[in-house]
């Protein structure tokens, strides 16, 4: 009886320690695939490369392995079904001086909604900008109430107001570089990152 119990004992003891390897792929992104350190007591190794895999063995050793596309699908497919859809960016132009949309905005504002409603548990976040006209101060101003306008038509729509950001970041960040008191339309605009 006492080597049954014992043989149980080692059974459970083996079992607990056959836990599996801890894995970690690093998926590309657009723009490269990040980095990422994976460390333990025993060893600490860098992946930074899409679609390389660090396995933690039993005793803290890591191993490395470069996947394709194909190998990652097959190894992980229930992962990567929950995985969220990626986040797609938008810009919208407005007249100058004011928080009014340009025609070819406000339709694409409605293609925004559309894709805001499609997405469960998703976010959106609106970054105001302006041209260099006026002084910073007033395009600061001006940034953030594009930003907040936008804002305030996705919440009339029914987004969850707590899941949207609205900020300004005046004439500082240009998608058309130009010097001071230039009017550039493409830098009156809000991007609008729906994720």
């Amino acid at each position: 009886m006492k080597t049954a119990i014992l043989m149980s004992m080692v059974a459970l003891l083996c079992a607990a320690c056959a836990a599996p390897p801890t894995q970690v792929v690093l998926l590309p992104q657009p723009g490269g695939a990040g980095a990422v350190e994976v460390s333990t007591a025993a060893a600490s190794q860098r992946i930074d490369r899409g679609y390389a895999e660090a396995t933690v063995q039993a005793g803290g050793a890591i191993t490395l392995e470069q996947l394709d596309a194909e190998q990652v699908k097959g190894r992980y497919p229930q992962l990567l079904a929950v995985q969220p859809a990626p986040a797609q960016d938008f810009t919208l132009y407005f007249d100058t001086g004011g928080v009014v949309l340009t025609p070819q905005s406000e339709a694409a504002l409605k293609t925004v909604l559309t894709l805001a409603r499609e997405r469960p548990g998703g976010e959106i976040v609106v970054i105001g900008h302006t041209d260099r006209v006026g002084s910073a101060q007033s395009n600061d101003a001006l940034s953030l109430q594009r930003a907040r306008a936008i804002r305030e038509t996705v919440i009339a729509d029914g987004f969850d107001p707590n899941r949207i950001t609205a900020a300004g970041r005046g004439e500082r960040d240009p998608a058309v570089a130009t010097d001071d008191e230039v009017a550039e339309p493409r830098n009156r605009r809000t991007e609008v990152i729906v994720r």
